[in-house]
């Protein structure tokens, strides 16, 4: 048998087990059913590989069941294949976490912080996500977003009074929905992706050891740094 066989064969057999252990290890599932069964679950990855991994079923078949002699198969992956299949590997058993990827010093802010004081914030240094908390304890996200809207709003009732207006005001007009979502460090950045995908109104989401909102901030996610993240790949 071929290094290239050998290879594949080797990855092949570890998706497999992987495959037997989420199913709870069933005793008469083949591979292309265990395939099918887990590509209905929306937490991994595998619907994106279903053809894929249906495909080197067959080459995996040929290539055990239709061995002419200890040193010849009729079948031989080509590196592509070997590639794919390490490819799907990682992505299933080892997926990326969201640190070190999108770890970031960010910035928390007392909900006593006067709307003056954010927009002065966003001028000098481009912030345009203000976690705000009061005592310690996680109250929402305002968003240059939700500034903008909040300004809108005033603006078509006269002057903007900005005197003694404070970051509560903008949680309370301006977020009936949450923005937010928070995650633990041990989140997979194709969960983040499928986040986003799904709820329309988040606009961050905020990384913490086990996702409590009242931890300490490790990171945080915006639709643009995954992009940013993917043209750089």
């Amino acid at each position: 048998m071929g290094e290239r066989a050998e290879e594949f064969l080797s990855s092949f057999n570890r998706i497999e087990k992987w495959f037997r252990e989420q199913l709870n290890n069933p005793t008469n599932m083949g591979f292309s059913e265990m395939v099918r069964r887990l590509a209905r679950k929306k937490e991994n990855q595998l619907a994106l590989f279903q053809d894929d991994l249906l495909q080197m079923a067959q080459l995996r078949n040929a290539i055990v069941h239709e061995q002419i002699s200890t040193d010849f198969v009729i079948a031989e992956p080509n590196e592509w294949a070997v590639n794919r299949m390490k490819e799907i590997e990682s992505a299933l058993i080892s997926p990326e976490k969201v640190l070190p990827r999108f770890a970031k010093k960010v910035t928390g802010f007392d909900m006593n912080i006067s709307i003056k004081d954010i927009l002065g914030i966003v001028a000098r240094k481009q912030y345009s996500q203000f976690p705000i908390y009061d005592d310690g304890f996680f109250k929402g996200l305002i968003t240059v977003r939700g500034l903008g809207i909040w300004l809108a709003v005033e603006s078509s009732k006269g002057d903007i009074q900005l005197e003694g207006r404070k970051a509560a005001e903008l949680l309370v007009s301006n977020y009936k929905e949450s923005n937010y979502e928070f995650v633990s460090k041990e989140a997979t950045v194709f969960q983040v992706e499928e986040m986003f995908v799904t709820q329309v109104r988040l606009e961050a989401i905020l990384i913490t050891k086990d996702g409590d909102p009242n931890g300490n901030l490790l990171g945080i996610i915006r639709p643009r740094d995954l992009y940013n993240n993917l043209e750089k790949e």
